[in-house]
């Protein structure tokens, strides 16, 4: 059975900023029959549940990893450190299970694909990648964001 990188918001955790989950019938449906790997980069590289809304300011994910953005919380603490620590962590995690595919949390600065929050904290978004997803791209990961959100 092939293994897939799923987002664990989606999957029913409450390990979004806000302490709650996105689980939807929709993105339950389209990982039905396949191996799931639930992963929270955020909680992985050291973030608490709930915790403040970050956003990556400066770039995209890629950016990050180059070095050149950054993630940083509303308050103006930075994050960057831990969001890339846990993409690392989603990745072996990726790794290790055999996932070659991965529906993430869209617009997050961690899993969002194609778009992003775009640092402002006002809710508006551009194109980018986060953290997470840039990484596991880097590596041969195929990520799309998931179905219904």
């Amino acid at each position: 059975m092939e293994a897939i990188l799923v987002s664990a918001c989606l999957r029913g955790v409450p390990c979004r900023f806000d302490g709650r989950h996105k689980a939807s019938p929709e993105s339950a449906r389209a990982v039905d029959g396949r191996d799931v790997v639930s992963f929270c980069p955020e909680v992985a590289g050291g973030l608490t549940t709930p915790r403040r809304p970050a956003e990556l300011v400066g770039g995209d994910g890629h950016d990050v990893l180059d070095g050149t953005a950054r993630v940083i919380e509303d308050t103006g603490r930075d994050v960057t450190a831990e969001f890339v620590a846990g993409a690392h962590r989603a990745l072996a995690a990726a790794r290790h299970a055999g996932c070659t595919e991965a529906p993430l949390m869209p617009r997050s600065p961690s899993c969002g694909r194609g778009e992003v929050y775009d640092g402002s904290f006002t809710g508006e978004s551009r194109t980018g990648d986060g953290v997470t997803t840039a990484l596991l791209k880097r590596h041969g990961i195929a990520v799309r964001a998931a179905p219904g959100l």
